[in-house]
């Protein structure tokens, strides 16, 4: 059977090193024009005050954002150029979902926003980010099988 895009996506996602060393339990889910990034909450995510590190918080918003956008690139990876975050809350226990959805597309240039929620479905964090197309294909190379 052959695989769906968002289907290769997906598996680029859960395969890459950077969330295979990072994440204990990650899910992805990717479909037209969205992405959803959810994480169980370890400790080891945590800073000294007993809540997850903003990196964590961005490297799901980002996700979330980037996969929304390739979901409609098929031919190469988009890029990352700017993204910028807030932080509303802490979290420190459950399962945190980051959803991202596209905001605004031409050609070349995509522009995507997401939001983080803790598992009462509250706000914790959001973000907008900037995407362009790279000249990299999307390829077994990079992990697109």
């Amino acid at each position: 059977m052959k695989k769906s895009h968002f289907e290769k996506l997906r598996s680029m996602y859960l395969q890459a090193n950077m969330n295979t060393m990072i994440y204990d339990t990650i899910t992805c889910k990717i479909s037209n024009e969205y992405a959803e990034i959810g994480l169980e909450i370890s400790e080891k995510y945590f800073h000294p005050l007993g809540a997850i590190h903003g990196a964590v918080y961005f490297k799901l918003l980002d996700d979330a954002a980037f996969f929304a956008v390739n979901s409609i690139v098929e031919d190469v990876f988009v890029l990352t150029t700017s993204f910028n975050i807030n932080l509303i809350r802490p979290a420190n226990s459950g399962l945190i979902k980051a959803i991202g959805k596209i905001k605004y597309k031409s050609r070349d240039l995509f522009v995507a926003e997401a939001t983080l929620y803790n598992e009462d479905g509250k706000e914790i964090a959001f973000g907008t980010g900037n995407f362009a197309k790279s000249k990299i294909p999307l390829s077994e190379d990079i992990g697109y099988k």
